[in-house]
C-alpha cells in the first residue's frame, strides 16, 4: 500500500482496493487509520491515485524472544512440544535448531 500511494501509482479507489484485495470499503478504512497515525493520504481526481502530500515513510519494529518453560505451560495449557524453529536458508533448504528447557 505505502509503495503504490509514495509511486503515486494506485489507480483509483476500486482498483486500488483490487490491487490490495480488499473492498472499497476496506480500502478506505485502511487510509483513515493510516491518516489517525500521520499519513498525510490524499486523492487526486484528475491523475487517479491516491498520494501523500508531503514527504512520509512507515517503519514498522518486531521483537521476538523466546518463550520461557513457564511462560510455554501457561499458553500450551500446560502441554509441552519440543520447542523447534525452522529457518529458510539462502538455498530454500530448511535446517532445523532444538531449544531445550
Amino acid at each position: 500500500m505505502h509503495k503504490l500511494v509514495t509511486q503515486r501509482a494506485t489507480g483509483t479507489p476500486e482498483e486500488f482496493a483490487s490491487q490490495l484485495g480488499v473492498s472499497r470499503t476496506s480500502l478506505y478504512e485502511l487510509i483513515d487509520e493510516m491518516r489517525s497515525r500521520g499519513a498525510p493520504i490524499v486523492y487526486s481526481k484528475s491523475v487517479k491515485t491516491f498520494y501523500y502530500k508531503e514527504p512520509f515513510d512507515i517503519q514498522i519494529t518486531c521483537n521476538l524472544k523466546p518463550m520461557t518453560c513457564q511462560e510455554e505451560k501457561k499458553y500450551t495449557g500446560g502441554f509441552i512440544l519440543p520447542r523447534i524453529l525452522f529457518f529458510r536458508t539462502m538455498m530454500n533448504e530448511i535446517s532445523e535448531v532444538s531449544l531445550q528447557c
